[in-house]
């Protein structure tokens, strides 16, 4: 059962190794739909054959984890890649 109380920010390194931050209140679930292409996940995840949880953060509260994905979303690879190798997670 997932902890309702959690949300997660999290970045997908994609089978181009490009990358793709998303947020939850359920990682395992939320992975599920990305890998299973469904209607749920993101249309950017189904162009690519498989990806890698690299990175992810958790939150108390939704409002934080938005902030913070949008926040990600607007750092270029560089920077991405940067937070991925010195805070290794996953």
């Amino acid at each position: 059962m997932p902890n309702l109380n959690m949300y997660f920010v999290y970045i997908l390194r994609t089978s181009s190794n490009t990358l793709y931050a998303g947020q939850t209140n359920n990682l395992e679930k939320r992975l599920n739909e990305h890998k299973k292409k469904l209607s749920k996940s993101a249309k950017y995840i189904r162009y690519f054959s498989s990806f890698d949880l690299v990175y992810k953060e958790s939150y108390a509260t939704r409002i934080e984890a938005m902030r913070r994905e949008l926040q990600l979303k607007k750092w270029p690879k560089a920077k991405k890649e940067a937070l991925i190798s010195k805070n290794s997670n996953c």
